[in-house]
């Protein structure tokens, strides 16, 4: 949970609090930055909606889905040393985020068909296919992100020796 503080006076301070990190909301800027900017060059090169929204769209859910992905990796591995109480609240903690991650990725996979839906192309492509585009690569994104988190980090390589025994 973040907050932001506002001095209203000499000994009172205003609390306003919002779900997630600050770090996290800018992530989600930049998403939605980059999802505009594919957007933009796609309606530029193309001159047609259809696919500037579907290449916008899907690149914001690629994005969202890779940094959801990692965030849920890193969820499941923060808290297995505890015990007791303490493993029960941080389960029901990391449970409460993760229950937050999932319904803005299902939100936004679901806002992304309405949109595509809504324009005025016709036909099985754009009216059944390319609709669920975005959710897919967002879903794809997730757990490649979560795959990305996982994965050892890298070690610098040892020298092999040679063969025929030359320095």
């Amino acid at each position: 949970m973040g907050r932001i503080e506002k001095k209203i006076s000499e000994g009172t301070t205003k609390y306003y609090w919002y779900p997630g990190d600050k770090r996290e909301w800018k992530r989600a800027a930049v998403a939605m930055g980059i999802g505009l900017g594919v957007f933009v060059v796609l309606f530029m090169l193309t001159r047609d909606l259809l696919p500037a929204v579907v290449g916008g769209t899907s690149v914001t859910a690629a994005v969202t889905g890779l940094n959801f992905g990692r965030r849920d990796a890193r969820a499941l591995t923060s808290f297995p040393g505890l015990t007791g109480r303490a493993a029960r609240l941080a389960a029901v903690a990391s449970t409460g985020r993760a229950a937050w991650r999932g319904l803005v990725h299902g939100f936004g996979g679901a806002a992304a068909a309405v949109l595509i839906l809504n324009l005025p192309h016709r036909g099985v492509i754009a009216d059944w296919i390319l609709p669920v585009v975005p959710a897919v690569v967002g879903a794809l994104a997730h757990q490649a992100g979560m795959l990305l988190e996982q994965l050892p980090a890298a070690t610098p390589a040892t020298p092999v020796p040679a063969a025929d025994g030359a320095k």
